[in-house]
């Protein structure tokens, strides 16, 4: 079973000593959404191409122990691509080529995120007041 992980949780891992791709990596599977900002280092590894690629992101990141994933209100692309990524990497672990690990799922998504974190640039990059002023995209 899949666990998530509150925006308050993951600002404090961001913010801490622990490195990025190594101790921890988010996802970001948002597709065209991506524009207008995303949490400061995530990868974007787009939904409508994810299940492609899962394999190639599971050997990129299988010495990282904790992977958190996210889309805009992480409802359906985040979680689903979290579910395919824990199954290629559970079998790997099962092989004896993985380590213990977490995978996450960001509460709320990049919207909730941003929401409260837009303004601190530990946290939040490429952010645009035209993006998320926009209702369409809300």
């Amino acid at each position: 079973m899949l666990k998530y992980i509150s925006p308050d949780e993951l600002a404090a891992i961001i913010k801490s000593d622990k490195v990025p791709g190594k101790d921890y990596c988010v996802i970001d599977v948002r597709d065209d959404d991506w524009a207008g900002g995303n949490i400061k280092g995530a990868q974007n590894a787009p939904s409508s191409q994810f299940y492609v690629h899962v394999h190639d992101l599971v050997q990129k990141t299988k010495n990282v122990p904790m992977v958190v994933f996210h889309c805009a209100l992480s409802q359906v692309r985040g979680p689903k691509a979290a579910r395919i990524y824990a199954q290629a990497r559970d079998q790997l672990e099962g092989d004896g080529e993985d380590i213990p690990h977490q995978v996450l799922i960001l509460r709320g998504g990049f919207s909730d995120f941003q929401a409260k974190y837009k303004d601190d640039p530990e946290l939040v990059e490429n952010w645009s007041k035209e993006v998320w002023s926009n209702p369409e995209w809300l």
